[in-house]
């Protein structure tokens, strides 16, 4: 692995054996995080962003099956770990989960313990990891609530979830996850129940804390807006698979897939056609027990070729630093979508 890369997935797989059949949720997927930089995720729900990063962390379901792939991890302390051999209970998982890489769940009211105080979860992390004393690790977490900016942090470490209204508990989410400085911080959808301006207080908060803290970011999201503002490359997810990955600018200003150009077309925007109606993806994502063959998005797309993309699987397609799955990326290069 380069020495600038902080996390690098190889292929993984992640499949969930059903009665009515096997669902590939995860179906080949390979990206790398480099150190420092935020990298966004994308797609629809159901398309296995939040699942590719659970796999990250080894926190999969019991029935989930990984049949191949490889997680690669490389922490700013300099040892390297094999993720992917890792057990969801190992001792060595447990050392990297909560100190080396923190994870902001989507949604903080059923992710942090309800019978317990915030001070109380983030102290026991910080007990775990850093070996603090009970009086300093009480400290850190005051420290740490004041760092994501909630008000009387004295007081309210010793707060319980409920007591707190939906932006604050994403605050203390996100003072738990980065409260052993990890160097890898997954944000999974962490603005999605959240009103406008406290997504964007959040989003602030966290580009400031990278700053700060110097760590990498895992964005998962379906809004390319949130993308735009915090994102220094993007991957496309489409049905267990990534179809493409670039540079933020690339991505808007340069897409190769039929896929991203339909996502940035269907985002509404001011004084822009208006009257008319906003141009949407045609159909639904693919039934996950019968996904088409050749090209999985050849159904919703309306560049697709018969005998082509209903045929053959798309190959990777190299421009520059950007990557697309599709037969036809070439016909995209100088075809920037309407953004």
């Amino acid at each position: 692995m380069p020495a600038e890369r902080l996390l690098e997935l190889d292929d993984v797989q992640v499949h969930f054996p059903m009665r009515e059949g096997l669902v590939k949720a995860v179906n080949g997927v390979s990206y790398h995080v480099n150190k420092g930089e935020v990298l966004g995720i994308v797609g629809e729900s159901g398309s296995g962003k939040s699942i590719t990063a659970r796999s990250i962390m080894r926190l999969l379901p019991k029935k989930a099956v990984e049949p191949g792939g490889r997680i690669s991890f490389r922490p700013r302390t300099g040892e390297e770990y094999e993720l992917s051999s890792l057990s969801r209970n190992s001792r060595a998982i447990r050392q990297v989960r909560g100190n080396h890489i923190g994870m902001i769940f989507q949604e903080p009211m059923t992710a942090l313990s309800p019978v317990h105080t915030i001070g109380m979860q983030i102290m026991r992390t910080v007990q775990l990891h850093k070996k603090l004393g009970k009086a300093a690790a009480r400290e850190r977490a005051i420290d740490l609530l004041a760092k994501v900016q909630l008000p009387r942090p004295r007081e309210l470490v010793d707060a319980y979830p409920h007591q707190l209204s939906g932006g604050m508990r994403q605050r203390a989410m996100i003072a738990l996850a980065i409260s052993c400085d990890p160097s890898l911080l997954i944000a999974d959808e962490p603005t999605t129940a959240l009103d406008v301006t406290t997504e964007a207080q959040i989003l602030d908060l966290l580009k400031s804390l990278q700053s700060e803290l110097g760590m990498a970011i895992i964005f998962i999201t379906h809004n390319f807006g949130v993308v735009a503002d915090i994102a220094d490359r993007v991957s496309v997810m489409y049905l267990g698979k990534i179809v493409e990955t670039a540079t933020v600018d690339d991505i808007f200003y340069a897409p190769k897939h039929p896929y991203t150009q339909a996502l940035l077309r269907s985002i509404p925007r001011l004084g822009v056609d208006q009257g008319r109606r906003l141009p949407t993806i045609p159909g639904m994502v693919p039934d996950p027990f019968s996904v088409p063959p050749g090209c999985s998005f050849n159904p919703r797309c309306s560049h697709a070729i018969a005998g082509l993309c209903d045929v053959k699987t798309p190959p990777e397609k190299r421009f520059g630093n950007q990557m697309s799955r599709c037969h036809i990326a070439d016909q995209f290069v100088q075809e920037p979508a309407h953004v």
